[in-house]
């Protein structure tokens, strides 16, 4: 079993569902750190930036130089690259180690800098290439005629019938037709535009 001498040694898990559980996570970096002081964020996001996580903003408050922060992978810090990376730089920083398990470096060495870099790199490609295929769809769909966004349920006109045959405010009108406050404005001034 790997433990260093001279820090202690932060485990972290985070899962985002509450039918999912840290258990697998903390074996596998027990099997590699002998009695690591453990931190797991249950039912969280990646998504969530890495100071609104409970357990990995406490890691980020205690851990100090000489310490290692252990991760099964790097998206357990977060899905967000930037996040990622200014998590690994607020640990760096503070002379901390963070070793990602399976990818199989240590973030605080020229090497795994260099891999998170190149990581990084490869998560932005990646973002912009799902964009553009999004792009493309919503493109092919509107030259095919498609309808996109939700469909419409309320009508227009009725809403501002209603609310002037009532003298209702907005806030009367949406919690009659069950509608948001931005939906009675809209359908009362495209009513207006209409007259």
């Amino acid at each position: 079993m790997t433990s260093t001498s001279n820090g202690i040694i932060f485990g972290y898990a985070r899962v985002s569902t509450d039918d999912q559980t840290c258990e697998n996570q903390r074996l596998t970096i027990e099997a590699k750190y002998s009695k690591p002081r453990w931190y797991q964020d249950d039912a969280v996001s990646g998504s969530i930036p890495a100071l609104q996580r409970p357990a990995l903003a406490d890691v980020l408050k205690l851990a100090e130089e000489g310490d290692t922060v252990v991760v099964v992978a790097i998206d357990r810090l977060g899905r967000n690259t930037m996040d990622v990376l200014a998590t690994v730089e607020t640990l760096r920083k503070k002379g901390v180690s963070v070793v990602s398990l399976r990818e199989n470096f240590d973030l605080s060495t020229p090497f795994g800098g260099f891999m998170l870099t190149l990581l990084a790199g490869l998560a932005t490609l990646e973002k912009a290439t799902i964009k553009e295929r999004q792009l493309a769809g919503i493109n092919r769909a509107r030259l095919e005629g498609k309808n996109l966004g939700k469909v419409k349920t309320i009508d227009d006109s009725e809403v501002a019938k209603w609310r002037a045959d009532n003298n209702a405010s907005i806030k009367q009108t949406s919690v009659h037709f069950g509608i948001s406050l931005s939906s009675v404005k809209r359908a009362c001034s495209v009513s207006k535009g209409e007259a």
